[in-house]
């Protein structure tokens, strides 16, 4: 991989982590209204996979899906402020956290019920097939979504068809604050794709390079017509489930063994009912991002002071963000109008 390529994942990496712990703080400031789910500790699944994709394909994605949306390159001022609930949003403030969406960017969704990704998926996958394209849809879930019936309906239906579909399973272990042994019979996501006869594998999903590998190959063999592909990603999330949640069911332990691979959860307490600050976190040590940092310092590519160049201009653009949602102005109830009349005419989205 180049350097520059290397270079602009690193920055995404700092971006998602910078945005959401900012979003995390403006959340407990009263600016951010309803539920939000935040991204710290998977930052590598979706900067790994969406670095692999090309413009012409299609996302859909969960409703934690804050930093899909800033990966695949809708800008940090329209993301805050959709999640401010204003009009300069992504989604005119009419969506919220986890209702981001962008046509232009092929972004087709953050949904908020559990599995729904599946069949849109899947619809647009059989959109493409229809048209003999050479593009292919990635789509996002949880864990927590391999029991939905959509999961076994639509996987069924990709095989059957051969659609272009790459199934992403951010596995964090736990659905909410059940731990995955306990709550599916076979915790090893990626063997039930095998009842579709559909390839899977596990990836280290902390390792952004193994996640940006294993996209590329399963999106090349999407490419070549066999089919779908499935990828359990095996990552871990630092927070509570959403900010109503303290994460306390976890057990002391078993953030400890994570934090050998990303030290940040130090600074990242479960019980600890506020968000810990940049100084804290800073503090903790290394994490998945300072691996990224390292490998690309010992290959030769990245000095301690272009590192801080990214690290400030991160910080500037989240800022920047910040500002433009609290002056963006609220939409109105004619705007909301025509959000319902905007599809009267029966239009396609793809």
């Amino acid at each position: 991989m180049d350097r520059e390529k290397l270079i602009t994942m690193l920055h995404d990496m700092l971006l998602a982590r910078a945005f959401e712990e900012r979003a995390a703080e403006e959340y407990g400031r009263g600016n951010i209204a309803g539920f939000l789910h935040l991204y710290p500790g998977e930052e590598a699944v979706a900067v790994g996979v969406l670095h692999a994709a090309e413009p012409s394909d299609y996302i859909v994605s969960t409703y934690r899906e804050h930093v899909h949306a800033l990966v695949r390159g809708i800008p940090a001022n329209s993301v805050m402020a959709e999640l401010f609930g204003k009009k300069e949003g992504c989604c005119r403030g009419m969506g919220g956290s986890m209702h981001l969406f962008d046509r232009e960017r092929r972004f087709m969704g953050g949904y908020a019920i559990v599995g729904e990704t599946y069949p849109v998926a899947t619809g647009i996958g059989y959109t493409i097939a229809m048209r003999d394209l050479p593009e292919a849809v990635i789509c996002f879930f949880g864990d927590g979504a391999v029991n939905q019936g959509t999961f076994h309906e639509s996987l069924n239906m990709a095989a059957l068809w051969d659609l272009p579909v790459l199934f992403v399973c951010e596995n964090n272990h736990y659905q909410i604050g059940t731990e995955i042994h306990r709550h599916s019979a076979v915790p090893e996501v990626y063997k039930r794709a095998c009842g579709y006869h559909i390839p899977a594998r596990k990836v280290d999903g902390m390792d952004v390079l193994a996640v940006h590998q294993a996209t590329q190959e399963a999106l090349t063999q999407i490419r070549n017509g066999t089919g779908p592909q499935f990828i359990e990603f095996e990552t871990y999330r630092f927070r509570g489930h959403s900010m109503a949640d303290p994460g306390s069911y976890r057990p002391r332990v078993e953030v400890k063994a994570y934090e050998k691979e990303d030290p940040i959860t130090i600074a990242i307490a479960e019980s600890l009912p506020v968000y810990p600050s940049s100084e804290q976190i800073a503090a903790a040590g290394p994490d998945s991002i300072d691996q990224l940092a390292t490998h690309l310092d010992q290959a030769g590519h990245l000095s301690s002071e272009t590192l801080a160049e990214l690290k400030a201009g991160v910080a500037e653009t989240v800022e920047a963000a910040v500002r433009f949602a609290t002056e963006s102005p609220e939409p109105s109830l004619a705007d909301a109008q025509a959000c319902l009349d905007c599809n009267r005419g029966m239009e396609v989205l793809i």
